[in-house]
C-alpha cells in the first residue's frame, strides 16, 4: 500500500529496510552487571584468581546463579570484562594520545612508552590479568592481538627483518605470570622492570 504521493507506508517497508530501535538495557540488568563486576574484582584481589568460583561471585554480588550465568560463562570471562575496560583506555592512548606513547615518536621510544604503560596497568590490575589471560587464553584475547599488531608495526617501522616473529617475543615480558614472578618472587620494583624493558626496546628497535 502507498500513501497519496506513491510512497510505501511504514507497514509495507521490508524489515531489512527499516531501522530497528536499539533496546536500552533494563535498569535492573545494568545494576546486576555492575554488582557482579564489583564483587568479582574484590574477590580477584583477595585470593588467587584461579580459585574464584561462580558461586562465590554470585553470593558476593547478591544475584542468583542463573542471573550470573546469563551474562558470563565463567570467572575468566568476568575478569576479561573488567580488564577490557582498562585496556581500552590504553589502546586509545596508543592510537590517539601524545607521543611517545601515541604517534609521532621514534619506534624505540614508542615501544619503551608502551612497556611503561603496560607495567603500570599490570601493577594496578594484576589479579584481573591473571584471571583473564592465564596461559593460552592470553593469546586468544582481542587485546593481545591489538598489542601484537602495535608492536609488529613498530618493528616494521624500525626496519626489523622479521616483525612477525619478533612481536610475540617482545610481548613475552608482559605476560601476567612473568610480571607476578618478577614482582612477588624476585621482589623487583616496577621502575626496575620498566628500566630493563626500556633497554630492551632500544636494543631491538634503536639504531
Amino acid at each position: 500500500m502507498t500513501d497519496g504521493e506513491g510512497r510505501l507506508l511504514p507497514s509495507e517497508i521490508p524489515a531489512a529496510g527499516r531501522r530497528t530501535p536499539r533496546r536500552r538495557p533494563r535498569a535492573d540488568a545494568v545494576r546486576n552487571r555492575a554488582q557482579i563486576l564489583a564483587a568479582a574484582e574484590h574477590l580477584f584481589s583477595e585470593q588467587e584468581p584461579h580459585t574464584v568460583t561462580m558461586d562465590q561471585i554470585a553470593r558476593s554480588a547478591g544475584v542468583g546463579r542463573a542471573t550470573l550465568y546469563r551474562r558470563f560463562p565463567d570467572p575468566g570471562a568476568i575478569a576479561a570484562a573488567l580488564l577490557e575496560e582498562h585496556e581500552r583506555l590504553l589502546q586509545g592512548r596508543l592510537a590517539y594520545g601524545p607521543p611517545p606513547l601515541g604517534p609521532g615518536a621514534p619506534a624505540a621510544d614508542r615501544l619503551a612508552a608502551f612497556y611503561a604503560a603496560s607495567v603500570d596497568l599490570l601493577e594496578r590490575h594484576l589479579p584481573l590479568a591473571l584471571g583473564a589471560e592465564a596461559g593460552a587464553a592470553r593469546f586468544a584475547s582481542g587485546s593481545y592481538r591489538y598489542w601484537q599488531a602495535h608492536v609488529r608495526l613498530l618493528l616494521a617501522d624500525s626496519g626489523s627483518p622479521d616483525p612477525d616473529a619478533c612481536a610475540d617475543a617482545l610481548l613475552g615480558p608482559l605476560a601476567p605470570e612473568v610480571y607476578r614472578f618478577q614482582r612477588h618472587h624476585l621482589g623487583l620494583e616496577p621502575q626496575r622492570i620498566i628500566d630493563s624493558l626500556t633497554l630492551l626496546a632500544h636494543r631491538m628497535l634503536g639504531h
